[in-house]
């Protein structure tokens, strides 16, 4: 891909407004996820339905992810952007409009298949404007991410509290939602192919270079996902807790990733993606042990928190790492995609067949061994790592490059 050249002040304006695009992407999901009690009540399906029905959306994202690419070499990485993303804030709708559990099924499905189309193309924007600034803004991206899930979650239960129908509320924040990622998208690089570029296939698979990198990210996003779906459960079951201590654990978890991705971006670069992953990975495994052999609900709580302090800037920088890794980033970012993905789809029922098998103490120790392959596999995302001593002058402007 190219551009037209671009300032220094325009790529900085570009990166805030890639931030309101992750920011827009995470309110959608917070919306959605307050509100599944409504949804399946409407729907008429029970628990184990329901609980089929939310594979669909991380079915549909791996289906579509591979296609991003193709999309954005098509149209150009701002109107592909503002097209994914209008489609992803508009899907919220479809949900809350099934009426029965194969309509729920096919919405979750769509719903699943443009949340991750946006996802990479927003992800592909963020990675090129990193390289031009020469610095890390990844994690930044992903910590508004965070925050939009958190003020969609904000809303989503207020709306809940009213007793408010999910339809019009969530006809309401799409429209909402939808007008802020388009404003935003009017601000961000307008990337378009080289007149010498060969278009991707329509369907690719993910690279070579994007497995290593993959396999890293699902590490973090199984613990991720283990994390936020059983640890609640962990707490009342395991540790006879209450259930608003335990929900209280599960909401700690969640902000010190939020805090940890908003903060990360400094210590990025003055250490680099791969020193930040190996201690990340040590605090990850730390906080994995403190759940499996604590045995008291205070000491759980602070190994889930530092799980979270752990996992938190690991998928940004595998991003990060995919779009620096080859000659198509967008197509490297939907393999990074598309992996991560499957992990968030496999961890919650994986945690719970093993505990079902065993108990949910052993689950944490396969979660804990997992976080533990971050040290060893850190080394995968040297792939132009940021952090490393700068000799010289910056330079004062920001050079085209293809990416």
């Amino acid at each position: 891909m190219s551009t037209v050249g671009y300032g220094q002040r325009e790529v900085a304006r570009a990166r805030y407004a890639v931030a309101a695009v992750f920011a827009v992407h995470g309110a959608v999901t917070g919306s959605f996820a307050t509100r599944v009690p409504w949804i399946q009540d409407h729907a008429g399906v029970s628990a184990g339905q329901l609980g089929l029905a939310l594979a669909f959306p991380a079915l549909g994202a791996s289906v579509a992810m591979p296609l991003a690419g193709s999309v954005s070499h098509r149209f150009g990485a701002r109107a592909a952007l503002r097209g994914l993303l209008a489609l992803w804030t508009l899907a919220l709708v479809l949900p809350s409009l099934a009426p029965n559990l194969l309509t729920l099924c096919l919405a979750l499905f769509v719903y699943g298949a443009t949340a991750g189309m946006s996802d990479v193309a927003m992800n592909a924007l963020g990675v090129e404007i990193e390289n031009r600034l020469d610095r890390s803004i990844m994690s930044g991206l992903h910590g508004m991410w965070s925050a939009g899930a958190l003020i969609g979650s904000a809303a989503g239960t207020i709306a809940a509290h009213l007793g408010a129908d999910a339809r019009l509320h969530h006809v309401l924040a799409a429209a909402v939602l939808t007008v802020a990622g388009l404003v935003a998208c009017s601000w961000v690089l307008d990337l378009q192919p080289a007149e010498d570029e060969d278009p991707p296939p329509r369907f690719a698979l993910p690279p070579r270079s994007a497995l290593l990198i993959g396999a890293v990210g699902f590490c973090a996003v199984f613990a991720e996902g283990a994390s936020l779906d059983w640890s609640a459960v962990y707490l009342r079951d395991e540790l006879e807790t209450s259930a608003g201590l335990a929900a209280a654990c599960t909401t700690g978890f969640t902000l010190t990733m939020a805090l940890a991705r908003l903060a990360g971006d400094r210590v990025v670069d003055r250490f680099g993606a791969v020193r930040v992953v190996r201690v990340s990975g040590v605090l990850a495994t730390l906080g994995g042990l403190l759940v499996v052999v604590g045995g008291h609900p205070a000491v759980a709580m602070a190994g889930f928190a530092l799980m979270g302090l752990g996992i938190a800037v690991v998928v940004p920088l595998c991003f990060a790492a995919a779009g620096r890794a080859g000659s198509n980033p967008s197509l490297a970012i939907a393999g990074v995609a598309t992996i991560t993905y499957t992990s968030g789809l496999v961890a919650p029922s994986a945690i719970g067949g093993l505990a079902q098998a065993t108990s949910l103490v052993v689950s944490f120790g396969l979660v804990t061994v997992l976080a533990c392959c971050l040290v060893v596999f850190a080394k995968v995302l040297r792939v132009g790592d940021r952090g490393r001593p700068k000799i010289g002058p910056t330079k004062a402007g920001v050079p085209d490059r293809r990416a």
